[in-house]
This record gives structure tokens, sequence and C-alpha cells, in this order.
């Protein structure tokens, strides 16, 4: 294998977009042009990504279904992945030491789409030298797809006399309030190409400097390996491990508290 066929397309082209609108500072307007300015600023300051950022697999027999190499037309040697993920640094002031995590992939547990942000400790807590010293983080996420809206965990004192902390969990979902139903992405790119509206196209610089962060693990200097996991769980081994070096875990891919529209 000379390089991650699907890496190529899965990561600068797709998940980098998401992470230049949640990375860039505010930009002046809404024009385009401003919008891609603050997102290129984004990429130009990207890390270049390591060997040891990045892991890739591929599905096998499981649950939801046969392997890869087992569907019609594959290659029985095939080293194509089905999946990757990436540990992501961008070298500005706000980001500065901030891991991003992104993960992508075929035949998973739940087909989803979201981001979450976890919030940073504050440097001093209240409860300190209380039992409620290690509170779990408060995370927000936006729900892009299937279903769209946003989430929150966080925490809140639990009723009563005593000081105890309890995580509770507050969600919206636009199909609780609107009707229409939101366009799928490339619906809404075709609807801005005709009007012209360039904020959510690639700018030839921003192109660049997005690849330039992935050039090394696009040519590398031996092949990679390509991890097996089971169609229908969370993905392999190895990008579990991946955040696990950082004391970290993925969040979970089925979210029972998530209502289904």
């Amino acid at each position: 294998m000379s390089r991650p066929a699907r890496f190529a397309t899965w990561v600068p082209n797709h998940l980098f977009q998401l992470l230049g609108m949640i990375a860039m500072e505010p930009p002046n307007s809404f024009d385009a042009e401003s919008v891609r300015d603050k997102k290129a600023e984004v990429f130009d300051a990207i890390q270049p990504l390591k060997r040891e950022d990045v892991v890739f697999g591929q599905y096998e027999a499981g649950p939801a279904g046969p392997g890869y190499k087992e569907e019609q037309g594959i290659a029985k040697d095939s080293h194509t992945e089905t999946y990757a993920a990436a540990r992501v640094y961008i070298e500005n002031w706000r980001w500065a030491g901030v891991p991003f995590y992104l993960r992508t992939g075929k035949r998973l547990t739940e087909r989803r789409t979201e981001i979450s942000i976890q919030l940073k400790s504050v440097p001093f807590l209240l409860f300190r030298d209380t039992p409620v010293d290690a509170l779990t983080p408060n995370v927000f996420t936006l729900r892009i797809d299937p279903a769209h809206g946003t989430s929150f965990d966080f925490n809140v004192k639990v009723p009563g006399p005593v000081m105890q902390i309890g995580a509770v969990h507050s969600s919206f979902n636009y199909g609780d309030f609107f009707a229409e139903r939101a366009n799928v992405g490339y619906e809404t790119l075709l609807y801005d190409c005709m009007l012209g509206d360039e904020t959510l196209f690639q700018r030839a610089d921003s192109i660049e400097t997005a690849w330039a962060a992935v050039d090394h693990v696009l040519h590398p200097d031996s092949p990679f390996d390509v991890h097996g996991y089971a169609a229908g769980s969370a993905g392999p081994q190895a990008a579990d491990d991946l955040l696990a070096a950082d004391d970290r875990a993925w969040r979970a891919l089925t979210d029972t508290t998530q209502k289904k529209n």
C-alpha cells in the first residue's frame, strides 16, 4: 500500500472543513471571503500529522454483515481503509496544546455525524477536598446528521441538604419545533452554487495547506497497518488506544438520551 486512498478524501476534504468551522476565530462578517479567511488561518496552523497521530481500519465480518473483502468486486488482498482516526493539533495561541480527535468510517455501530466539545475544567474547584472533587466533564455536542440539534452534558447539584453533584443531559431537536426537513449537504452546496455563495466552498490556499498537513501520512516511508474491526462495532482497538495514550476515550456512538425524530 503506497498511500491511504480514502483518508485522502475523508480527512482534508471533509473532516477538516468541520474542524475549520469549529476552530476558526469569529469573522468580521458572514460574507464568503471573511469566513474563508478565518478557516484558512486554521488550516495554515495545523501541525503536520505524524505516523503516531493516525489509525486506519478495515471492517471485517461482524453483527452488521460481511467484511469489506467479502463484498462484491473487492480484491481479497485489498488494504483499502474503511476507517480513519486522527489526532490533530492547531499551533496558534487559542488552541496550543489542545488535541482535536477526528474519526470517520463505514459499517460502524451507528450512522451519525456530530461534533463534541469538551469544556476545559476550571483551574480551581469550589468542591475540592469533598467527595465531588472529580467531576465529569461538561460536553457540548452539535448533532449534524441524521438528527439535527444540540445537546449539553453537565453537572448540577442533586436536590437535598447534602452536597451531591449529579450528571444531567439537556438537548434541543430541530424536529420538535420546525416541520420543515433540514437540507442534506449536497443539496445545500448545489443551491449555494446557483446563488454564487462561496462560503462553504474550499479556496485554493486552504486546499494546499490542508493537504500539506496530511502529506506525510499520504506518502509514508513504509505502509501503515490497516487494523481490522467488526462490522457494526465502534472501530478498531488501535483507535481506542490512540486516545487512551492521552488518558481520553471516544464518546459512545449509541446515544440512548438522543430523541429519535
